[in-house]
């Protein structure tokens, strides 16, 4: 049964919009049933709101998607051509501006400029010794579940797959876990988007600034120094941007990868049986996860620079393209008639396309599969402790990562896991 889409209403006019508020989408219990219904309304280009009397396109469908990310001479990455923003629509205290404003990082770069920041990033993730990442992945995955796994329950989300991904990370730069934990915090409230969403984005830079400098004094084997000595960066500004790339889409984008995985493990029993069974290896696993869940649900953004057609909707010079990754994904144009996903098919759109396209898919994908494959070695009995339509979402527009993933399991695989550190070769 199709349900109508509730009106968005602007508090500060008391106006009905009539336009779904994004973060209700991808909060929802059935993002993909929002989307749906959104297609029904719109098409492939549907109108939404990112936050009260701040309206953007929806691109839902597949090849709308591929030709607003492979034409950036139509399309612009940067923010500085979002006409509601220059028009003051979108408030100077905005939780939109930490993932949407303009900064002068690859993000926000097209053509010659993107290609000279997107080269440091690139060079930085090639250097990435992956067995040395994956054996160190492997032992911090193994001292988490050892903390927890005499208790015999934990919540996966924050007491695992929240915290992974930022130690990996971090290490990679050359923090320590605590400036790791202190950075996650921070990165919470920036991908909310939500009113600390700013003040999470200023804290975020300054722990990052604060490892650039001690870096020009004390240089290291780290991807900080690595940036830091690259000849495409220019000045502070760009090697601070740099890592703020890096290190925020990196985090939230694996944590949710994580979480989507043992989440279809914990709820979904044709999922488990296939991996239980033998029939469906991680990496197809982790696609799978990829094509009916993607870690950035929604991607900002895109910015029309002429009056242009898309998807049969008239786009205005200015307007704001929302890459709705999630709902492309599900595009009937290439979904398959029964619904399921072909192992080995990665032509899912969760890393994005064209020029953007993320750098980081082989490093993001060695930590998620580290961190499936060691609980699932660790802990084989575990159970969601809750029922699977309990599961609730962080508030964002953008990532849909849930708040908690509760389970129990058998206490006696504390001692395992405690052994289990470093246990590959």
């Amino acid at each position: 049964m199709s349900h109508p889409l509730p009106p968005a209403t602007c508090p500060a006019h008391g106006l009905t919009t009539g336009l779904l508020p994004l973060a209700e989408a991808v909060g929802s219990k059935d993002p993909q049933g929002a989307y749906r219904r959104l297609r029904e309304q719109w098409g492939s280009v549907a109108k939404v709101e990112l936050e009260p009397g701040v309206p953007a396109w929806l691109v839902m469908g597949y090849r709308e998607l591929l030709t607003i990310t492979r034409q950036e001479q139509v399309y612009s990455r940067d923010a500085r051509n979002w006409r509601d923003l220059d028009d003051g629509v979108v408030s100077p205290d905005s939780g939109l501006l930490p993932m949407m404003a303009w900064r002068a990082n690859v993000i926000g770069a097209d053509g010659p400029e993107h290609r000279r920041l997107r080269q440091p990033l690139d060079d930085g993730v090639a250097r990435i010794d992956q067995r040395r990442t994956r054996r160190q992945v492997e032992a911090m995955c193994a001292k988490l579940i050892g903390e927890f796994s005499g208790r015999g329950h934990a919540d996966l989300v924050n007491e695992y797959a929240t915290i992974i991904p930022m130690l990996s990370l971090a290490s990679l730069f050359g923090l320590d876990s605590g400036e790791g934990r202190e950075l996650l915090r921070a990165l919470i409230a920036l991908f909310g988007s939500a009113d600390d969403s700013q003040v999470g984005n200023r804290h975020f830079e300054e722990i990052l600034a604060d490892t650039l400098r001690a870096r020009r004094d004390e240089p290291k084997d780290d991807l900080t120094t690595a940036l830091l000595r690259h000849p495409n960066l220019r000045d502070e500004a760009e090697h601070l941007q740099s890592m703020v790339v890096m290190i925020s889409a990196g985090n939230e984008t694996v944590t949710a990868w994580i979480s989507h995985t043992l989440r279809l493990m914990l709820t979904d029993p044709r999922f488990a049986a296939r991996m239980h069974g033998g029939r469906l290896g991680v990496d197809d696993a982790l696609d799978e996860a990829l094509w009916r869940d993607p870690p950035m649900n929604n991607m900002p953004a895109r910015y029309a620079l002429s009056d242009t057609e898309l998807g049969g909707q008239q786009i205005r010079r200015g307007d704001v393209l929302i890459l709705g990754i999630g709902a492309a994904n599900d595009d009937p144009a290439v979904r398959s008639a029964t619904g399921g996903v072909e192992p080995g098919n990665r032509a899912h759109l969760a890393f994005s396309s064209g020029a953007h396209v993320c750098p980081a898919q082989v490093p993001a994908r060695l930590i998620t599969r580290t961190a499936v494959n060691t609980v699932l070695h660790l802990l084989p009995d575990m159970r969601l402790s809750i029922p699977a339509e309990d599961v609730a979402w962080r508030p964002s527009p953008w990532t849909r990562v849930p708040v908690s993933l509760p389970v129990d399991f058998s206490a006696q695989y504390g001692a395992v896991a405690e052994a289990g550190a470093g246990t590959s070769q």
